[in-house]
């Protein structure tokens, strides 16, 4: 059997190396290159082709959910595993939008990683233990038009995300919300990456479709 080549994704250093010592050699799975943000854990993967990357999530620069959605999207499809101690329905349903395949909190035992590892790389779907109760329980609960679209999204970008959508240049954004230029053009960008959209004109057809922009804005768009 082949071995599960393993890229591991932590800003914590001590964290990178204990979840190294748990999993590199154990079970048919090698550890292969770490990473101590995203855009290094986008370059690893691409570099050196891991079965599974367990990422995490909080991280400077480009988050978790940025490196999950461009790795899982690439042409590898590389299979993405969150290991993370964020347990809120907004970071589980975020990750799974990028296109993760499983998501463990990180006081899981050795055990029932290695197990959430090799369940990905068989191309299964894996939830720690108290997550899927919650993703179950999220979706029996949620009723019609109660979604939010995109749960990712912070309520800034929301709210510039409303005003790219009603057409409104970059400038006149700024002058809206008493921001510099500056300022909105990387809330743009970062909205061309969350939203996997290649252009601005991209990011409006996204947005409208998801019921951004418009006359009047929703509460239900801005909910913390």
């Amino acid at each position: 059997m082949t071995d599960v080549r393993v890229l591991i994704v932590d800003d914590h250093p001590t964290f990178r190396a204990g979840l190294r010592a748990i999993l590199d050699g154990r079970h048919g799975i090698v550890v292969v290159d770490e990473a101590d943000d995203g855009e290094s854990a986008v370059a690893a993967a691409a570099r050196c082709a891991p079965d599974v990357v367990v990422m995490d999530l909080a991280m400077p620069g480009l988050d978790g959910v940025a490196a999950t959605r461009r790795i899982a999207g690439g042409p590898d499809s590389v299979k993405v595993l969150v290991l993370t101690m964020n347990d809120t329905d907004q970071a589980l349903h975020a990750v799974l939008r990028a296109g993760a395949r499983g998501y463990v909190l990180k006081d899981a035992s050795a055990d029932e990683i290695r197990s959430a590892v090799l369940a990905v790389a068989e191309g299964r779907a894996i939830f720690g233990t108290g997550v899927s109760e919650r993703l179950l329980r999220s979706f029996a609960g949620q009723g019609p038009g109660q979604a939010l679209p995109y749960p990712e999204l912070t309520p800034r970008e929301r709210e510039v995300l409303h005003l790219v959508a009603d057409g409104l240049d970059n400038t006149v954004i700024a002058t809206r919300l008493h921001l510099s230029a500056k300022t909105v053009r990387n809330y743009v960008s970062a909205l061309l990456d969350k939203l996997g959209a290649a252009s601005r004109a991209a990011v409006v057809a996204k947005a409208r479709e998801a019921g951004f922009g418009g006359p009047a804005r929703s509460d239900r768009y801005f909910r913390p």
